[in-house]
């Protein structure tokens, strides 16, 4: 199996994000998979010109070179799709949405009915496949993922794949911020884990997997004391948040 990650955290190794998505990737790794992580902070991605040359003046393939160039292959080749990020206004971070927009090429600008609705073919040397969603968020509530999960699973029916499940983490935007706190968390970063063993495995990640790695950390009134207070203690400094 062949896993392509991105990581759409402007921080990189040093978000939140980047502590679900590590012990994810290292489960699917014990299971044998040949996984490859890209950090787009450290990436130069264009955005699509919207001219529609890679349908039509050059078939397949993007007019613009950067770094999206050598992702095209992996891409086309891969068995899943990992989108890892912090919630942002509802949605992904820019940067990964401006990469997500260049992936055009990899389909044909014909239209044909699939189930009843319009979609554009795969583009021949392109597999289906399955797409993951890793995800944090400042907000306690898990339903501020709702909107973006909805997208990817839209995405996934226009790209021929498969929404193979999602880790959220709400309350989540603090995870650093909580360890050093000494809250115990080896039994998130362990359902995260299984969960990337799970994936290879049976080809999706279980609910229960997914209902764990989302469950409670702290009370609402208490993360809602302590994530005012972080702030307000940054406020006060004229620093940044330590979180």
């Amino acid at each position: 199996m062949k896993v392509l990650a991105f990581n759409g955290s402007p921080r990189g190794e040093n978000g939140n994000t980047d502590l679900l998505l590590k012990p994810f990737l290292e489960g699917m790794r014990e299971e044998g998979a040949e996984v490859e992580l890209f950090y787009l902070n450290r990436l130069r991605i264009k955005p699509c010109n919207g001219e529609f040359a890679c349908w039509t003046k050059t078939p397949g393939k993007c007019v613009q070179e950067d770094d999206m160039t050598p992702l095209y292959p992996k891409l086309a080749q891969a068995d899943v799709w990992v989108f890892a990020f912090p919630l942002y206004v509802d949605g992904m971070p820019g940067p990964l949405k401006t990469m997500i927009d260049r992936f055009l090429p990899l389909v044909k600008p014909f239209f044909e009915l699939r189930e009843g609705h319009c979609r554009h073919p795969l583009r021949e040397g392109v597999k289906g496949g399955k797409v993951v969603l890793v995800s944090t968020c400042g907000f306690w509530e898990r339903d501020n993922f709702i909107p973006v999960v909805e997208h990817a699973k839209a995405m996934c029916r226009n790209a021929g794949r498969e929404f193979a499940g999602a880790l959220l983490r709400p309350h989540g935007g603090g995870l650093r911020l909580l360890l050093r706190l000494g809250l115990p968390l080896d039994d998130l970063f362990e359902a995260c884990r299984e969960a990337g063993r799970r994936l290879v495995r049976e080809g999706r990640i279980p609910e229960e997997l997914q209902k764990k790695v989302e469950g409670e950390l702290m009370p609402l009134d208490q993360y809602v004391e302590a994530a005012n207070a972080t702030f307000q203690a940054a406020l006060e400094e004229g620093k940044v948040p330590d979180l």
